[in-house]
C-alpha cells in the first residue's frame, strides 16, 4: 500500500524498507517490545520452549483470552501449519496456561478461555495459507510494512468471522448451537435490539473494522486492535471503551480502570436516542487505535 507524506501541500511517497527488522528474532523483539501499543495485548514469553519447537510470543489480550503470536520475517508457507500445531499444544495445556499466567501477573488473573487465538505476522502471505485460513475460526493473519522514516504498517488480511458451535473444557458443545449476533440478543427487548443495530451499521462501516459475536460474553469490535466491547443487560447495552475520558459533555462514561487491563471506560445505553452521541463516544475510541 502507499503511503504518502503531505508537505507544503505536496505529496512525497514514503518508499518501503523491506529490510528494516535484520532477521526475524529482530521482528520477534520488537513486538514483544511493543505489543501492548502494536496489538492491545500483554505480553509474557518468548521463544518458550514445548516438547517439539518453541513459541515466539505468548500473550494475553484485553480479555484475558490467550494469544498464540509467530512471526516470520518476509513470506513464509510454513506459518499457518506451525500456529496449528501451538495452538493444539495450548489447548491440550490449559492448566500450564492458567498457572503461567497467575505466576507472571498475579494470582488474581483469570485466563478466559472462551477465544484463545493464534496470530500470524508476516510480509505477506501465499495464495495456499489464505485459501486455507478460510476454513480456521480462530486464526489471524497480519502483513506488516516497514517503511522509511520509521513508519510501520499493519493490516488485517484475515480475522475470525462468527464460529460454530464452541467446544467447552469438557468437550461438549455449548446447547449444540451456532453463536452469533442472535446468541446475544435472544433475552433483549426489542428496543435494545434497535440500539444494537442501528450501532452496528454505523461501526462496521468504519475502515479496516471487524466484529466478533462468537463469544460467550459479548461481541467484540476491532481494528488491529479491540475498541469496544458490547454486553447486553435486558433493557440496556453496556459498552466498554479504550479509554475512561473522552470529549464526553453528557459524562456517560465511567471509568473502570480499577480492572487493570484492557477496556478503562464503560457507558450504558437505553434509548434511540442516545444512539448518535453513543457512536461518536465509540469512534473516539476506535481513533484511539490507528
Amino acid at each position: 500500500m502507499p503511503i504518502f507524506q503531505i508537505k507544503n501541500k505536496k505529496v512525497a511517497q514514503v518508499l518501503f524498507d523491506l529490510n528494516y527488522f535484520s532477521n526475524e528474532a529482530a521482528l520477534r523483539d520488537f513486538f514483544a517490545d511493543n505489543l501492548e501499543d502494536l496489538l492491545g495485548m500483554r505480553f509474557w514469553a518468548k521463544e518458550y520452549s514445548i516438547t517439539d519447537g518453541r513459541i515466539d510470543t505468548l500473550a494475553i489480550d484485553e480479555t484475558n483470552a490467550p494469544v498464540i503470536i509467530e512471526y516470520k520475517w518476509g513470506e513464509n508457507n510454513t506459518i499457518l501449519t506451525q500456529g496449528l500445531f501451538y495452538f493444539d499444544w495450548l489447548k491440550e495445556n490449559r492448566p500450564l496456561f492458567n498457572l503461567l499466567v497467575e505466576n507472571r501477573f498475579g494470582k488474581k488473573e483469570r485466563v478466559n478461555w472462551d477465544n484463545p487465538r493464534v496470530i500470524l505476522i508476516a510480509q505477506g502471505f501465499d495464495r495456499y495459507t489464505l485459501a486455507a485460513v478460510r476454513r480456521v475460526k480462530f486464526v489471524e493473519l497480519i502483513k506488516y510494512v516497514p517503511y522509511q522514516q520509521g513508519i510501520l504498517f499493519l493490516e488485517t488480511v484475515h480475522g475470525p468471522e462468527i464460529s460454530g458451535p464452541v467446544q467447552e473444557e469438557n468437550g461438549e458443545e455449548d446447547r449444540g448451537e451456532r453463536r452469533g449476533i442472535e446468541y446475544h440478543l435472544h433475552s433483549v427487548t426489542n428496543d435494545v435490539k434497535k440500539i444494537f443495530y442501528t450501532l452496528q451499521e454505523k461501526i462496521i462501516s468504519l475502515p479496516g473494522v471487524s466484529e466478533r459475536a462468537e463469544q460467550k460474553t459479548g461481541i467484540t469490535y476491532r481494528a488491529t486492535k479491540s475498541f469496544a466491547y458490547f454486553k447486553f443487560g435486558r433493557t440496556y447495552i453496556d459498552i466498554q471503551l479504550r479509554e475512561p475520558k473522552y470529549r464526553d459533555p453528557k459524562r456517560l462514561v465511567r471509568d473502570i480502570t480499577h480492572f487493570r487491563f484492557g477496556y478503562k471506560g464503560a457507558a450504558k445505553i437505553r434509548s434511540l436516542n442516545e444512539v448518535d452521541y453513543m457512536f461518536d463516544l465509540i469512534k473516539q475510541s476506535y481513533e484511539s487505535t490507528l
